[in-house]
């Protein structure tokens, strides 16, 4: 076969199976959202949920989604921040490395229902912290931190060679050259493993089915007492999230309206993802314009 005609088949089986992809994902959210977008209102994103008359939101989920991205985020980043600089710039090329990479990878690769068991078992049960957003937040954190660390490996070691030593000229330190030349030129790829595994969290229900429970009690947003238990700040509340929830009303069938809540809820939740997707994109090249000067 000529060779030119033998690319022009691969490319256009290429283009096929990419435009199959898209075509896919498109149908996959325009179905989504044409259902769900008519039951998104105002109302609808404040107001409490009910379980046995219709009308409700998912205010209390909504908020909860949140507030748990935040503490899970303030927990895991930390950790995968020092996790990504000690493997990119301190980390030998031995079986130690070896074996951490191959744990991350294994870690990564878990489904997310055996890591709500673990946290369970561990943080529900052994620690006592309950059912609460404290636990969903730690079990979150074993799920997020291969992604992130891998992320943030990734991100500094996409940085030449050249600015390390040009830092090394500059008698800066091995510490000093990282903390002020490295990092800060990675901002933007780390800030987009950031938005991005903060996605992966917002639409995690399995993992939070057995730590966070399944129950979304009234909150009392005019005190903000952390050690009041219906203050929404408590990290020891239960907290029902906003993927929980649409899994749990199309399970229990208790809700008169279960179809409308669950198709505006789930519009929420494919909304908050894509908007996360895309601030990653347009945040990450914005910061990396800002940082680098250019145009």
């Amino acid at each position: 076969m000529n060779p030119k005609k033998a690319d022009k088949i691969a490319t256009s089986i290429l283009y096929g199976i990419a435009g199959f992809v898209v075509l896919v994902l498109a149908a996959l959210l325009g179905y989504i959202l044409v259902r769900g977008l008519p039951h998104i209102s105002w109302q609808f994103l404040t107001t409490p949920a009910k379980s046995f008359s219709s009308g409700g939101g998912v205010g209390i989920q909504l908020f909860n989604s949140f507030y748990l991205l935040l503490l899970t985020l303030l927990i895991s980043f930390p950790i995968s921040l020092g996790a990504g600089i000690w493997l990119s710039e301190y980390a030998k090329n031995n079986w130690v490395t070896t074996v951490i990479r191959t744990s991350v990878e294994i870690l990564s690769s878990l489904p997310s229902v055996v890591v709500g068991l673990f946290g369970f078992l561990i943080f529900v049960v052994q620690f006592n912290f309950g059912f609460s957003i404290l636990s969903g937040a730690l079990a979150l954190t074993f799920f997020n931190l291969p992604l992130l660390t891998r992320s943030i490996e990734e991100s500094l070691r996409a940085i030449p060679y050249s600015q390390r030593e040009a830092g090394f000229s500059l008698g800066l330190s091995r510490w000093e050259t990282v903390t002020r030349v490295v990092v800060p030129d990675a901002v933007p790829g780390i800030l987009t493993g950031v938005i991005l595994s903060a996605g992966r969290i917002f639409g995690e229900a399995a993992a939070l089915i057995y730590t966070a429970g399944q129950s979304a009690p009234a909150l009392d947003f005019t005190n903000w007492n952390p050690a009041d238990i219906a203050s929404p700040l408590n990290p020891m509340r239960p907290a029902e999230t906003l993927a929980v929830h649409i899994w749990k009303i199309n399970s229990e069938g208790i809700m008169p309206d279960a179809s409308a809540v669950s198709a505006g809820a789930s519009a929420v939740l494919i909304i908050a993802v894509l908007l996360f997707n895309f601030l990653a994109r347009f945040g990450g090249k914005a910061l990396y314009r800002k940082i680098t000067s250019s145009k």
